[in-house]
């Protein structure tokens, strides 16, 4: 059997980064991404954003911005008569690069001479991370779907020095673990640009031998006379 498979260009927006930005206004995180079909099963992936963070305690404030790039290729695990290029439920792989800058506008201490108080000036930093991402989508409409990944992230280089790590690394999350969790929800436009021709192998039910064909070692008997 053979069935015609849409591939596309898909263009995805993160609303879950300014729908979380009303709840915690000390993190304003925004994201999309592009992808390609390659073939039914593979398309590659390229994400960016955009991520400022502040963090304040008693005694320091801690403020953070930059750009985060991620690259990698998604796997579709329906198979193709069923997702039709309408629904995905697979696995992505993502090498991801943080490009930041991070300073400590305050901060005081406290000691047998008294109080002090200081600062520690912006500086650049550039972190490396890897992550898998399992997810799934659906079309809600002609072109248009809905879906959710999430993320799974093992931390390669904070791009901080032993002394001074940056608190909250953009694309990646809470710096201080090597491994990090997140969430995504994603809005995504789809462009065909080429229909492939898929073959399909259907399932064929093995038949089944009567007893009476087969001897006492369970193999079938013919019916031939020699």
């Amino acid at each position: 059997d053979t069935i015609l498979f849409p591939l596309k260009i898909r263009a995805g927006v993160d609303i879950a980064g300014p729908a979380s930005y009303f709840l915690d206004k000390e993190r304003l995180s925004l994201e999309g991404f592009l992808s390609l079909d390659r073939n039914e099963k593979m398309a590659y992936v390229i994400e960016g954003g955009y991520l400022k963070y502040k963090y304040s305690q008693y005694n320091y404030d801690f403020r953070t911005n930059g750009m985060f790039l991620r690259a990698g290729v998604n796997f579709n695990l329906l198979k193709p008569e069923m997702s039709a290029g309408k629904y995905w439920a697979g696995i992505g792989f993502r090498y991801g690069m943080s490009i930041f800058s991070t300073e400590v506008h305050s901060f005081s201490s406290e000691n047998y001479w008294g109080t002090y108080n200081s600062s520690i000036p912006g500086r650049t930093g550039i972190g490396h991370f890897i992550e898998a991402s399992p997810g799934v989508r659906t079309e809600l409409f002609k072109n248009l779907s809905i879906g959710w990944s999430i993320r799974l992230r093992l931390l390669i280089s904070g791009g901080g020095s032993k002394d001074l790590r940056p608190i909250y690394l953009p694309g990646f999350g809470n710096s201080g673990k090597i491994t990090n969790a997140g969430i995504n929800y994603y809005i995504v436009w789809e462009i065909p640009y080429k229909t492939k021709k898929v073959i399909t192998i259907p399932e064929v039910e093995e038949e089944e031998i009567p007893e009476e064909e087969l001897n006492q070692e369970g193999v079938q008997q013919n019916n031939y006379p020699y």
